[in-house]
């Protein structure tokens, strides 16, 4: 049987906690099918932090907003692309004499 990853929100994590609190913890892993190390991991987090603790530490990235950055990214490079060709250019420019032409 494979086991599949599930995840809890914040409210159910608290409510575990307080669970394991007043039933025991054994009992409370055996019944979520939880190990008692990550229940102890939240514990300890609610501790340090409180519900913000039990909140998922990593922040999910809208496509959108992901797209878009790329998309900000290669316009950045192409402006860069051109402002270092436009100097150039001036740079040459400068170096080299203009002379009058010849009739």
């Amino acid at each position: 049987m494979p086991r599949t990853r599930r995840s809890f929100s914040s409210e159910e994590k608290l409510s575990i906690i307080q669970e394991a609190e007043r039933e025991g913890y054994m009992e409370t892993c055996r019944k979520y099918n939880l190990s008692p190390a990550l229940l102890s991991r939240w514990k300890q987090k609610y501790q340090a932090k409180g519900t913000e603790g039990l909140k998922p530490a990593y922040k999910r990235i809208d496509p959108e907003v992901r797209a878009l950055e790329q998309e900000n990214e290669r316009l950045k490079r192409i402006i860069a692309r051109q402002a270092l060709e436009i100097e150039v250019k001036s740079e040459l420019l400068k170096k080299t004499p203009i002379q009058p032409r010849k009739k």
